[in-house]
């Protein structure tokens, strides 16, 4: 809340979260969850949504997920006003086995079918969702779909000491993992067993390599496993931190760590951003064939293995900590990171914005835009790319 600018005025309308609000003995009717626990903000968030149209002027509506209700919102609001709305889906809402609840799915597709038939924009993270949606919806056009990448916030390393460890023989290399470790879509099984083999063969101990695991969630299913694979002396499980600790917890390691799953290819977790611009060697336990893995091959600064491949990670495992030893493996360049400052991708959502409130007259060019700038052949050749320098 204290990166919200004073002059931005934040409405907060009543809502339950039906699985803590509504329930008894932890049980409650499952359609006073759908599309999602915040349902019951709709009937609030639409009127406080109407009140601010009419009082502020609006001219653009603007909802975001992972909150289906917001999009809910969104759609509601549209529908009523006639105002441009811009959806950001970030992530997919729907895959075909996601959510995994039958019901729940159908309820979300038909919302995203909404969503896309009225949106005037859509947002994605990445480009293969991109490519998903203009795929699964084919009446979508082009130049309305826009990636615009998570990013970080150069403000937040203003007070990052970024001189770091070195490696050195009198310490183990110290590899770090930020965030929560699903047991399905980040699952470690196979990366915890090659390193209890590492250890039986004498290749690793905990004199040589530490892996700390900070906020990872499901802290007593992980910590049985790594007592069961005599690890736990080599793999911590430490708690979470507040956010600028956590980012000068992680320029203190050797290396950071990513756990990404084949399931979730055309997703790139936003904390990855952040490690690039702390520019440590990355270990990407993660498809080949996803979007993550992709953005880490140009960055030319990390190391991928496949997640679930035991031979990959147990070869190359040992490969990747002798070149932190060494200190030879290389880093992303200041040039391939800056690009995701968010400072760039403000402005290229401004621009998006701007397309939409404020059209340019074809008799008058736009100015001259910086090259971060969305991509003018995915833009609307009716909506051109705007001036946009006073943001």
């Amino acid at each position: 809340m204290s990166q919200i600018p004073d002059n931005v005025q934040v409405l907060r309308p009543f809502c339950l979260n039906t699985k803590k609000d509504l329930s008894v003995g932890r049980r409650y009717p499952g359609w006073l969850a759908l599309p999602d626990r915040w349902i019951s903000w709709v009937f609030s968030g639409v009127p406080a949504g109407l009140n601010a149209i009419r009082k502020r002027r609006i001219s653009v509506l603007f909802s975001t997920y992972p909150i289906v209700t917001a999009i809910v919102i969104g759609l509601v609001l549209k529908k009523i006003t006639k105002l441009p709305w811009v959806v950001d889906f970030r992530d997919s809402m729907t895959e075909p086995d996601y959510p995994r609840d039958k019901r729940t799915r159908r309820v979300r597709q038909w919302v995203e079918r909404q969503a896309v038939a009225a949106a005037d924009r859509i947002l994605f993270t990445t480009t293969s969702t991109r490519k998903m949606y203009l795929e699964r919806y084919t009446q979508l056009k082009e130049g309305n779909c826009i990636v615009i990448r998570n990013g970080y916030d150069e403000d937040d390393f203003s007070d990052v000491d970024f001189s770091g460890t070195k490696a050195c023989p009198s310490r183990p290399l110290r590899l770090l993992h930020l965030g929560l470790l699903y047991p399905e879509e980040r699952d470690p099984r196979v990366f915890f067993s090659v390193l209890s083999d590492l250890k039986k063969r004498g290749v690793i101990s905990s004199s040589s390599v530490t892996i700390d695991l900070r906020a990872s969630g499901s802290e007593n299913y992980y910590t049985q496993m790594l007592k069961d694979k005599n690890i736990d002396d080599i793999v911590h499980l430490l708690p979470a931190l507040p956010y600028h600790d956590a980012l000068k917890d992680a320029a203190n390691s050797d290396a950071l760590m990513i756990f990404q799953d084949k399931s979730c290819d055309h997703q790139i977790p936003a904390k990855l951003y952040e490690y690039l611009r702390l520019r440590k060697p990355i270990l990407a336990l993660t498809s080949y064939s996803g979007d993550t893995a992709q953005l880490l091959k140009s960055s030319k600064g990390a190391w991928i293995m496949d997640l679930k491949n035991y031979e990959d990670i147990i070869t190359n495992l040992p490969v990747f900590l002798a070149s932190l030893e060494s200190q030879s493996h290389p880093i992303a360049s200041p040039d391939f990171v800056t690009q995701f400052e968010r400072r760039s991708l403000t402005a290229e959502l401004a621009c998006c914005l701007d397309g939409l409130i404020n059209p340019i007259s074809n008799s008058k060019p736009p100015k001259k835009q910086p090259a971060s700038a969305y991509n003018q052949s995915d833009n609307d050749s009716s909506n051109p790319p705007h001036n946009y320098e006073r943001i």
